[in-house]
Parts: C-alpha cells; sequence; structure tokens
C-alpha cells in the first residue's frame, strides 16, 4: 500500500476521532478512557454508524466494562461536593477549635472549578450517549447534562467541536441541574492543579464506575472525605433523600414503637460514597455533611508523569 493510500486512511481515522493526531503524526489512544469519549465527544461519524457504535459500546459497558471496574484497586474518580455544600451542606464542629480542624480543599469541591476559571464547556456523557443509542435511556438526566471542563482543556474541547462553549452563569446553572437530578460530581483521584479542571456529572446507571459500587458493593468511586448525618428532628421522613442516593444506601426505617419515636432514614455509611446529592436535595436541611476522614489524593496521574505534566 502507497504512502498517500495510507496517510488518507489514517486522516479518515483522525478525523472520526479513533486515533489521534499531534504535529503530524498519527497514534493510537486506549480504548476507554480514549476512544470511546473522542468518538462519541466528537460525533464526527455518520448517524447510522454511531448507532451501530453506540449499541456496541452499551453493551461493552454492561457486560465487561462494568465487571472491569468491581476488581480494579485503585478507582478512578473522587466525588466533589456539590455547589454551595461549603456554606449549607458541610457541618462544622464548633467545640473544635477552627485552627485544629482540617481545611476543606479545592478537590473536595465543585465550586472551586467555578471559582478557579473563566471558561468552560460542557460536553455529552458518553456513557448515557450510548445508552440512549442503544434504546436504554438514563431516567434521570439525558446525555446533554454530561462532563464540564474548565481553562484550557475547556478551550481544547471547544476547538475541535467536541464541547459547547459556556458562560460562567451557565455554568453553575449546569451544576445545579446535575445535582438536582441525582448525578454525582465525579472529578479525578486527584489533588493537583487538574483537579479544578474538569468533572464528569454521573449517574448511577450508566456509568460503570458508579455502577460497580451500586451492584457489587466494591469501590468503583473513592469516597469523598465526608458522609452525611441526619438531623431526625428536622427530617420529615419524605425519603427524597433515599429515592437520590446514587447507590442506594439511605433507608427508611418504619418505626416499632406506638410513638413512632423510632422512626427514622438510615444511612449504611459504609457504602456511602460522600458525594452529597441526599444533602443538596433534602428540602428541610436536615442533612449535613461531616468529615470523616483526611484522604489525600496524589497530585497527578502516572499518565501525567510521564507526559511531564504533573
Amino acid at each position: 500500500m502507497d504512502e498517500e493510500k495510507v496517510e488518507t486512511i489514517l486522516e479518515n481515522l483522525y478525523k472520526k476521532l479513533t486515533i489521534i493526531k499531534i504535529e503530524g503524526m498519527y497514534g493510537l489512544v486506549p480504548l476507554i478512557p480514549g476512544i470511546f469519549e473522542l468518538y462519541f465527544a466528537g460525533g464526527n461519524d455518520t448517524e447510522e454508524n454511531l448507532k451501530k457504535a453506540g449499541i456496541i459500546f452499551h453493551k461493552f459497558l454492561n457486560k465487561v466494562y462494568e465487571g472491569e471496574k468491581a476488581t480494579r484497586d485503585q478507582p478512578m474518580f473522587l466525588p466533589k461536593l456539590p455547589l454551595g455544600a461549603k456554606k449549607t451542606l458541610i457541618k462544622i464542629d464548633e467545640t473544635i477549635d477552627m485552627a485544629t480542624q482540617s481545611s476543606i480543599l479545592p478537590y473536595e469541591l465543585v465550586e472551586e472549578l467555578i471559582d478557579q476559571n473563566d471558561y468552560f464547556a460542557k460536553v455529552p456523557c458518553q456513557c448515557r450517549m450510548v445508552g440512549e443509542y442503544a434504546g436504554d435511556p438514563c431516567t434521570l438526566a439525558p446525555s446533554d447534562v454530561g462532563c464540564l471542563a474548565a481553562g484550557d482543556p475547556a478551550r481544547t474541547l471547544v476547538k475541535h467541536n467536541m464541547g459547547e462553549e459556556m458562560t460562567k452563569e451557565e455554568a453553575i446553572d449546569y451544576l445545579k441541574r446535575a445535582s438536582e437530578a441525582g448525578l454525582i460530581h465525579n472529578g479525578g483521584r486527584l489533588s493537583g492543579p487538574s483537579a479544578t479542571l474538569s468533572i464528569c456529572n454521573c449517574c448511577p446507571c450508566h456509568c460503570p464506575s458508579v455502577k460497580a459500587e451500586r451492584n457489587y458493593r466494591v469501590r468503583g468511586v473513592n469516597p469523598s472525605n465526608f458522609e452525611p448525618v441526619i438531623n431526625n428532628e428536622l427530617c420529615n421522613k419524605c425519603e427524597i433523600c433515599m429515592r437520590k442516593c446514587p447507590v442506594h444506601v439511605i433507608f427508611h426505617k418504619w418505626p416499632s414503637e406506638a410513638d413512632s419515636s423510632d422512626e427514622a432514614m438510615v444511612i449504611k455509611t459504609e457504602h456511602c460514597l460522600g458525594c452529597g446529592v441526599c444533602a443538596v436535595n433534602c428540602p428541610e436541611e436536615a442533612i449535613k455533611m461531616v468529615r470523616v476522614r483526611d484522604f489525600v489524593p496524589p497530585e497527578s496521574s502516572p499518565l501525567q508523569k510521564e507526559l511531564g505534566l504533573g
């Protein structure tokens, strides 16, 4: 095969974003994360081919990748608490000197992504997108409520027609829509500068990482440093938290006492991800997020270090 024909084939693959091109050189990327995200976020193939690929990937995510996630020793994601958490959702222990309490760090809050940046772009959720192609749409949110990028990564996505530019106000509304739908703001399991540049808004029905926790009770997602605590004096037992919980760890304990004094909403914290979805959706503000650990993730991933980016 002559060089010109090979280059034509490679250029067509690059246009479909199934391979990458850097400074005139073509290269391969992993299937996930990699080809999967680039291909569907780019949407540069025919609708017929996108649907065919979507059906194949949907089966793959459900039958193969979900199980692979369930056996990983190190989760990929770390949840960030929803907007407003610092002011209204996090409970501060007033009996302890503030100087001795652990500070709330940037990688723990989704609002840091907003506060530290001035350029934003949204990207459709590829996991929910393939579900839609396969006739299995998410019941919580459409694929349009997907990932959010900021800063240089957002500019790159927009430049390559993979993301849609947003104002700061639009990005805030986007995050609120995601948390109200019951989606987890999953960031990378990192604490360095890249921790405030992108998140995935993940659902429990199509995200393999969240499904691993919900279906297998293994850590597909690294739990945050916070856990929800319910104030039963404020709680009206409406069960919104139970219905919203992405990993089904909140239950309604019905009363056995005559005066119903033992009725309560109960959280199985051993399987809680500490995502804050229950707290941000509580109409009575009866749920607060309490720091229970001080896990600090690495500043950068092995791939970032290999590329000299961290």
